[in-house]
């Protein structure tokens, strides 16, 4: 149970939706690492309420007429949490690190980005060839989003290593000397910061911190959160379970409302390059297997409204939905394509986030229908900072692989094809699963060079086809967070991520 503090109004203290393990939402790239990174860094651009690109770190851009030049300028008094300030070097360092592992920053580099240094408040861009998603790409408010750290971190940090080193260029700064993994992480207000003029609205707009400390509290157990939040000793709750949200609202003195209004994608992910998903057959007979009703109910969201389901690789409020070419639950089907497809009974280990309250009873309810299908299954239970640590191996389940994880990505991963964190299909450079497919990546591509709204949706079209064959993972459902909160806060947003400047107690 979280303590008391003495300053109860300079302190705000939340139960975060996970734990964290990784210090670095570059390398980690969950939503637990990104809503960190929200924390202690900014970025270049942001989205609005409306989901409109707006300037943040940038004061103001020029472009060329042939749009193959673009040039920035920052605003003045940045500085990150050591009173250091930010510079047109750590732009450049930081975006150059972030276009290396996200899906929007890899398509920029293939049309040539070169970033230089023009002094130390402006940078430019070059492009061998026009892009009609740069801003799109500087803005992307999903993991791994584009924050802006200290290129002296970067200099000092092997590639594909997380930072060691914290210093952000955000509203927070994280007080790594108070982080007691598994249980508390602390954030203070940053002295230096200087926020836009502009009212905040989504994550745009000026970033004012009104409480001098803000506390992760990593609570596992659902109810004993809820009870410290109905008590006082918690003034949020992040991501309560569907089963919870009537409980809490009949809670004196606590508000619910949703965290965002895109959802998230719920998801399994298959491990595409060890075995059975190796081998596509197998994968499109798990996909065949899976009723994500079943989920639904176990999630128990059907009545609420809470939780639907979306026969798409793209999120339901996504331009680009469609159901073209995704099966139908089919269980014979299911059988019959695993025994064509040569299942040889390897067993599929999933990872189980047993504390996390979606990711849990979606596991058990995956591990009976895979078995229904004919897999062997073999579910392991640890908690979501495991899961995290976990995924990113590539080895074998006997070596300490896996073969599938349950995860739920911010509904703007799963929006555009080129931005899109689950289809995503280039091999080593992909999301964790790692699938490889060459059409679906000349497809992304011709979409993200494409300025026609039809062509587009017709591109869009084509990668689900082409998707419902490959299989790079299974859609199940979006599902609405909910968060309850004390009733004596206000100003709480609800962008895409939770965000805790603009909230003060009355």
């Amino acid at each position: 149970m979280p303590a008391t503090l003495a300053s109860a109004e300079t302190v705000l203290k939340v139960k975060p939706s996970g734990d964290l393990k990784v210090l670095d939402p570059t390398i980690a790239a969950d939503s637990v690492a990104r809503n960190f990174g929200y924390m202690i860094y900014d970025t270049l651009f942001t989205v609005d309420d409306k989901l409109q690109v707006k300037p943040q770190m940038v004061d103001t851009w020029t472009t060329s007429a042939d749009r193959k030049l673009w040039t920035f300028k920052l605003r003045d008094g940045l500085k990150f949490g050591d009173g250091q300030s930010v510079t047109s070097d750590d732009v450049v360092a930081s975006i150059k690190r972030w276009s290396q592992s996200d899906a929007m920053g890899q398509m920029l580099n293939a049309h040539g980005a070169s970033w230089e240094v023009v002094d130390a408040r402006t940078f430019s861009l070059t492009l061998t060839e026009p892009w009609g998603f740069v801003l799109d790409a500087l803005a992307k408010p999903g993991a791994p989003v584009p924050f802006i750290v200290p290129a002296k971190l970067i200099a000092s940090t092997p590639a594909g290593q997380p930072l060691a080193d914290q210093t952000g260029s955000g509203p927070f700064i994280f007080k790594k000397d108070e982080w007691v993994p598994g249980s508390k992480l602390v954030f203070l207000k940053n002295p230096h910061y200087v926020p836009r003029a502009e009212p905040p609205a989504g994550l745009a707009g000026g970033k004012v911190v009104k409480f001098d400390r803000v506390e992760w509290l990593i609570i596992p157990d659902q109810q004993t959160a809820l009870d410290a939040l109905k008590k006082g000793e918690l003034d949020i709750d992040e991501d309560i379970p569907t089963d919870l949200v009537p409980v809490a609202k009949a809670a004196r003195n606590v508000v619910v409302s949703n965290q965002d209004e895109i959802g998230v994608a719920q998801q399994i992910r298959l491990n595409s390059i060890q075995p059975p998903f190796d081998n596509p057959a197998i994968r499109k007979a798990a996909l065949l297997a899976i009723n994500p009703q079943d989920f639904i109910d176990a999630w128990g969201g059907g009545d609420g409204g809470l939780i639907t389901a979306c026969k798409s690789f793209y999120i339901c409020s996504s331009p680009y939905y469609t159901e073209a070419g995704f099966p139908s639950f089919d269980l014979e089907k299911a059988r019959t394509l695993l025994r064509e497809g040569g299942y040889d009974g390897t067993p599929v280990a999933i990872l189980d986030a047993s504390e996390n309250a979606q990711i849990h009873p979606a596991s058990l309810v995956a591990e009976q229908q895979l078995k229904a299908a004919g897999f062997k299954v073999d579910v392991q239970a640890m908690d979501w900072a495991t899961v995290v640590s976990r995924r990113t191996k590539k080895e074998p389940v006997t070596q300490g692989g896996w073969s599938v994880f349950i995860s739920g990505p911010g509904g703007l991963d799963m929006m555009l094809p080129i931005s899109h964190l689950g289809l995503r299909s280039n091999c080593d450079k992909a999301w964790f699963g790692w699938p490889c497919d060459a059409e679906i990546e000349k497809l992304r591509g011709a979409f993200g060079d494409s300025s026609d709204i039809s062509e587009r949706k017709a591109l869009a079209e084509r990668i689900q086809l082409r998707a419902a064959q490959t299989v790079p993972y299974i859609p199940i459902a979006v599902a609405y967070q909910s968060r309850a909160a004390r009733a004596d806060l206000t100003g709480i947003l609800n962008p895409p991520a939770p965000v805790y400047w603009n909230v003060a107690r009355k």
